[in-house]
C-alpha cells in the first residue's frame, strides 16, 4: 500500500536514526523512516566483539571493496558499511571520537553558520551519557552511552609507556579539551553491550504513534516534479514496488556511498556520469 509522511527519511544509520528520533518527537509530525536492511536483531551486532561476526556478513553489511588503488600495490580492501537498523553504528568497533575542534570552526569560517566548535560541542555534551561523569566537554544523561574500555592488556599499557618515551604526551581523554596524544579509547557501550545508532536514538522512539519504521526497504529513487521532491519509491524484500509521498520533505541519509548512489539513480548529480548510466539529468 502506497503511503504518506510528512517527512521520509531514508537510511537508518547513524545519522537517520537521530533525525527520525528528533522529527517524530513533535506528534504533529507524520515520519516514515526506510531502511534497506533488517532490524538489528542479530546477538552479535549488541556484543562488543560481535564485529568479527557482522563485518563482512553481507545479511547486515553491503559489503563494498574498494577499486584497485596504484597507492596499495594495486590492492583492492573491504569497505563495511552496515545495512541494518543504526547503520555502521551496528558493525563498527565502538569508538567514539570527536572531530577536531579546528575542524569545525574551519567549516563555521567556510560560511556554514552553526557549525562552529562552540556551537556543536553543547550537542555533543546533550547526546552523551558518559560515564566518567560531567564536565567542560561530556555530559550525562544522554541517549548515547560512552564508557571506559574495560579489557586492559601489558601490551597496550607498554605500547602507550613507549609512546610517551618517545615523546608523545599522555592524554586521559582524546574528547576533551585537546585530541594529541597517546591514551586509551572510549567507547560507545552500555553495561557490556554497544550503544548503537538504533539503540540510543529510535529504539526509546520505536512505540511513537507518528513514527513508522520499515526495514527492507531498498530506495530505488527520490521521485520529482520538476525540481521539487515529492516523495520515495522502494522495493521491498518480496520484490514489491511503493511509493511514498512527502507532504514536508525527504531527508537522505544513506552514508558516504548510499547517499550519492541515490541521488544519481534520480537524476540528480553531474552529467557526465548520469549519462553514462543511462540516467537523463536534470
Amino acid at each position: 500500500m502506497d503511503l504518506d509522511a510528512d517527512f521520509i527519511v531514508i537510511g537508518a544509520g547513524s545519522s537517520g536514526c537521530v533525525v527520525a528520533n528528533r522529527l517524530s518527537a513533535n506528534p504533529q509530525n507524520k515520519v516514515v523512516l526506510l531502511e534497506a536492511g533488517g532490524r538489528d536483531t542479530n546477538p552479535w551486532i549488541h556484543i562488543p566483539v560481535g564485529y568479527f561476526k557482522t563485518m563482512h556478513n553481507p545479511a547486515v553489511d553491503w559489503c563494498y571493496r574498494t577499486e584497485p588503488d596504484p597507492g596499495l600495490n594495486g590492492r583492492s580492501i573491504d569497505w563495511p558499511r552496515g545495512k541494518v537498523l543504526g547503520g555502521s553504528s551496528s558493525l563498527n568497533g565502538l569508538l567514539y571520537v570527536r572531530g577536531q575542534k579546528e575542524d569545525y570552526d574551519r567549516w563555521r569560517q567556510m560560511g556554514n553558520e552553526g557549525w562552529g566548535w562552540d556551537d556543536v560541542l553543547p550537542l555533543f555534551k546533550r547526546s552523551e551519557d558518559q560515564e566518567r561523569g560531567a564536565d567542560e566537554f561530556h555530559g550525562t544523561g544522554g541517549p548515547l552511552a560512552v564508557s571506559n574500555m574495560r579489557i586492559q592488556r601489558p601490551i597496550c599499557d607498554a605500547w602507550v609507556a613507549a609512546a610517551q618515551e618517545a615523546g608523545y604526551p599522555f592524554n586521559p581523554d582524546y574528547n576533551g579539551a585537546d585530541q594529541e596524544g597517546v591514551g586509551y579509547f572510549q567507547l560507545t557501550t552500555r553495561n557490556g553491550r554497544r550503544c548503537s545508532a538504533a539503540v540510543a536514538f529510535l529504539k526509546p522512539a520505536r512505540n511513537r504513534p507518528n513514527l513508522q519504521i520499515i526495514t527492507n526497504a531498498l530506495v530505488e529513487k527520490i521521485n520529482l516534479d520538476g525540481r521539487r521532491v515529492t516523495g520515495v519509491s522502494y522495493l521491498d524484500k518480496a520484490g514489491q514496488h511503493h511509493t511514498i509521498t512527502a507532504r514536508r520533505e525527504v531527508i537522505l541519509s544513506g552514508g558516504a556511498i548510499n547517499s550519492p548512489q541515490t541521488l544519481m539513480l534520480s537524476g540528480i548529480g553531474p552529467a557526465d556520469q548520469l549519462q553514462t548510466n543511462g540516467i537523463e539529468p536534470l
